[in-house]
Parts: C-alpha cells; sequence; structure tokens
C-alpha cells in the first residue's frame, strides 16, 4: 500500500498523503510513488499545477482536516533497524530517493502548492518547503527534531536554513524547536499564510486559478512569531563554528538564552556538533543538489554512529526520554569526530538526474539579506 492519493481536478494535480495513524510519516513506498505522481502529473498538459496536503482524516479524529499532520517526517524507526540490521544499505537506498525527490520538487516544470498544516517535521519539510508556493495556517507546526533522535537536519534543510541571513536558521537547527506559522516564515520555510478556514476554498481556487493569484486572495497576516522580534540577539549569540561558544554566549544572554542553552545540552551533542559544521558548510554551497550531496554522507555516517541508534530508542521505540548521549558532552565531540561526517561513503555519493529542461526552475533563491 503505497499510502498516496493522486487526483486531478481541472488544471490541479492533487498528492494526499494518507498514513495519518503515523502522522503520515514517509515510507520509501510512499518517496516512490509521490515521485511516480509529479512524473505524470509533469507529462499530461491538462494539468497545470500541483498540491500536496496531507490525510482529511484518521477514524475516530474529530479535529477539522487542516489540523492533521501533513508529514512528521520519515520513518526513522524503519531506517533505525535497518542501520542494526543490515549498516544501513535499506537507509541508503530511502535517503537517495527521498533526497531526489525534494530536487524533483525544487525543479519542477510546473508550480507546486504545498499546505504545511499540522504537523511538519524533518521530511515533511523535504516535501513542502522546496515547492514554488508554500502555505502555512493556524495550526502549523513545523521544525528539524533531528539532534533530538542523534541524527542530522536533512532533505535539504542545511539549504533552506541557510538561505537568509542571520542566524535564525542556525537557532532552528540546533534546538530542534517546533514553530507556528509566522516564524516558519520568518525562517525562509514558507511563504505565506492562509487562515484555516479559508483553505478549503484555496484548495478549489487552485483547480482554475494560478497559485498566485489564489494565494493573494486568501492570505492574511500570519498571527504571532517571536524570532523576527529576537533576531538580533540570536544572531550574535548563534554565530560562529564552535558549538560550546554559542552554549557559554547563551547562557550570559539572559533568560531565554539560558534556555534555549538547556535544550541545547539535552540533544545528542554530537549531532549538535556534526549539524553547525554542516549548516556553515551549506552556506558556501551554489546549489540545493550540492547540499543534498553533502546531507547524503553525513546522513550516512551519522545513521551508524551510536546516537542515531539510542536517540530512537529513547524518542520513539522504549519513549522513556532519557538517552544516553556518546560522547556525554560537547567537550567530547573532536574535530575528527566531526570532519569524518562528511568523508566519501563506500557506496559513492549521491548522485542526481539533471532537471528535466533548460532553465527549470530551483527554489529558494539564493541567500538574501531580509533582516530589517
Amino acid at each position: 500500500m503505497s499510502h498516496i492519493r493522486t487526483e486531478i481536478r481541472d488544471a490541479l494535480g492533487v498528492i494526499v498523503l494518507e498514513r495519518p495513524e503515523a502522522l503520515n510519516a514517509l515510507t520509501h513506498e510512499m518517496v516512490r510513488a509521490i515521485a511516480d505522481a509529479l512524473r505524470s502529473f509533469a507529462a499530461v498538459d491538462a494539468v497545470e499545477r500541483v498540491l500536496i496536503h496531507g490525510a482529511a482524516a484518521q477514524a475516530g479524529d474529530e479535529r477539522p482536516r487542516w489540523q492533521r499532520a501533513l508529514c512528521a517526517g520519515g520513518d526513522v524507526v524503519t531506517l533505525r533497524d535497518d542501520v542494526e540490521r543490515t549498516r544501513g544499505q535499506g537507509a541508503a537506498r530511502f535517503w537517495r530517493d527521498e533526497y531526489a525527490l525534494n530536487a524533483a520538487i525544487a525543479r519542477f516544470p510546473k508550480p507546486v502548492v504545498a499546505i504545511q498544516h499540522g504537523v511538519v517535521l524533518g521530511g515533511g519539510v523535504g516535501i513542502s518547503g522546496h515547492a514554488s508556493h508554500r502555505v502555512v495556517t493556524d495550526s502549523t507546526r513545523i521544525g528539524f527534531p533531528e539532534v533530538t533522535i542523534g541524527f542530522v537536519p536533512d532533505v535539504g534543510a542545511t539549504w533552506l536554513l541557510t538561505r537568509r541571513r542571520g542566524e535564525l536558521g542556525t537557532r532552528a537547527a540546533l534546538t530542534g524547536d517546533h514553530f507556528g506559522a509566522a516564524d516558519a516564515i520568518a525562517l525562509g520555510l514558507a511563504d505565506a499564510f492562509v487562515p484555516e478556514e479559508r483553505l478549503d476554498e484555496l484548495e478549489r481556487l487552485l483547480e482554475t486559478t494560478h497559485p498566485e493569484d489564489a494565494i493573494a486572495q486568501l492570505s492574511a497576516d500570519a498571527p504571532g512569531g517571536t524570532l523576527e522580534a529576537a533576531r538580533p540577539g540570536i544572531d550574535q549569540a548563534f554565530a560562529g563554528d564552535d558549538p560550546q561558544a554559542i552554549l557559554e554566549r547563551l547562557r550570559a544572554a539572559g533568560e531565554e538564552g539560558r534556555a534555549w542553552a538547556e535544550t541545547i545540552a539535552r540533544r545528542s551533542p554530537f549531532a549538535v556538533a556534526v549539524t553547525l559544521a554542516a549548516l556553515r558548510r551549506a552556506r558556501r554551497l551554489g546549489s540545493l543538489e550540492e547540499a543534498l550531496v553533502q546531507e547524503y554522507r553525513v546522513s550516512r555516517h551519522t545513521s551508524l554512529a551510536v546516537d542515531f541508534s539510542e536517540g530512537v530508542r529513547a524518542q520513539l521505540v522504549d519513549k522513556d526520554r532519557k538517552p544516553r548521549w556518546t560522547p556525554a558532552s560537547l567537550a567530547g565531540v573532536t574535530p575528527a569526530m566531526v570532519e569524518g561526517c562528511f568523508a566519501p561513503v563506500p557506496e559513492g555519493d549521491l548522485e542526481l538526474p539533471e532537471p528535466a529542461e533548460p532553465g527549470a526552475r530551483s527554489r529558494p533563491a539564493p541567500v538574501q539579506d531580509r533582516s530589517r
């Protein structure tokens, strides 16, 4: 069962993730099915745009449809099991296909609208954050929680989180926190806010209307948000290449800074150090594809480290929320350990196909200074 439903409504091709019992977490079969659907829609002239969203309902769940998850990420329990059984051969195949899908969404020749409703974590950002039109709503909780399971943000996260100047992306990646609609836009993970009560109308309007016009008719100012107001302090505290120095600055930065420091200190020290290095390297790269190639190396290496298995155990298997990290602190993470995560892998680097046509778009744009 692919857990993916597709349909064509007038000029709109629709992809719906239907694995609500797992918050639409991605399996390998789902990744392949989404890729197949995109290829099919690209070949149909009548399809002028594509919409991606999550399942409408799970049996017994009475919440409004748009409060449910778009996608809670990859099925990391299955990936952990594969790492322990085969040293990650199946996980490697999953990541190759998943990252190829992320790139395909970014350069899809037709507009892609992703409604980032409910829970949108990790791999859920991978299938939405590279779309041409990214819509958040009242229920959006978006983020990259990988450091909580001893892993590192992937699916193009290191590219998305470094496209804007400053350190909001670093703050998001190192804490693993979740964010609402306004902060998602500030982070560069989304473009527009459409209130929940207007999403059904947006879906209908997209059948006949270009996304720019449809979203413009229904969007509003996103409520709340804390990142923009805190930007000066975040930019100062989260600067540099040394995670221990970041913690020291945060601990000296008042109550909020100390809270962030405590959060980071609970994460895998190894994953935090590698994540920071990956972000800094991604900032110097020239394309999403280059970032995905780097992330593939990092994913393969970090998945084989003890913290990935231990983190998934603590958070998702035994659920005791008491991971035993190795090393236990950032002081024990050596430069050689971090550098090793960027080394070539035995099966070779990720290879991504060329864009289907010259000039196919690749989103998002290069680094822009959007600070106020």
